[in-house]
């Protein structure tokens, strides 16, 4: 059962998953309708963790040396990839990346190349945007760092469907002012 990334993403956000702050809006207990004064808090709260999370991404670039930053960012990843249930959608793919570059490419629109004998994957997002939904708040201010929360979460996704441990690189991002995000995947 194939499913495409706008499928996948509105069953996300439909099942309060997504961060984007509809989902919690939506089913809130507390929402009915005619509770201005609890979604407006929700709306603040959600506001304030934007926030919070941009003041990390910020401040973890100008306090923590690269690798440092990296590591720790990228260790994020998991929270995201387990909340999406991302095993469970990759289940189909694994063993079988071949498969899943078709499924990367028809839907999700993402472009693929993949050098067998070397073990490196290209994988192009083919977006001119950030499909990050935490990155996107506040996008005047550098936020590159979440990159690295990428890379964790490609690092998951192909060493589960690949079989081995696989190592992701972002090697262009749209918040550092390239076109679309691209990853770098090393098989070993």
């Amino acid at each position: 059962m194939a499913v495409n990334r706008k499928d996948f993403l509105k069953k996300v956000c439909f099942s309060g998953a997504c961060l984007c702050g509809f989902g919690s809006l939506a089913f809130s207990k507390e929402v009915d309708g005619s509770d201005e004064n609890t979604m407006q808090a929700q709306s603040q709260n959600f506001s304030l963790l934007q926030e919070w999370i941009a003041s990390i991404l910020l401040n973890v670039k100008v306090g923590l040396d690269k690798e440092s930053a990296q590591k720790l960012i990228k260790k994020t990843a998991g929270v995201h990839y387990e909340n999406l249930k991302m095993d469970t959608l990759l289940a189909e793919y694994k063993g079988d990346l071949d498969k899943f570059t078709v499924f990367l490419r028809e839907k999700w629109g993402w472009k693929v190349d993949y050098d067998k004998e070397k073990g490196i994957l290209i994988a192009d997002e083919n977006k001119n945007y950030c499909v990050c939904t935490i990155a996107v708040h506040d996008k005047d201010k550098d936020s590159s760092a979440m990159c690295y929360c990428s890379e964790g979460f490609a690092e998951k996704m192909f060493s589960l469907v690949s079989g081995v441990q696989a190592e992701a690189e972002v090697i262009a991002s749209v918040r550092k002012g390239d076109t679309s995000c691209k990853y770098k995947i090393v098989f070993p």
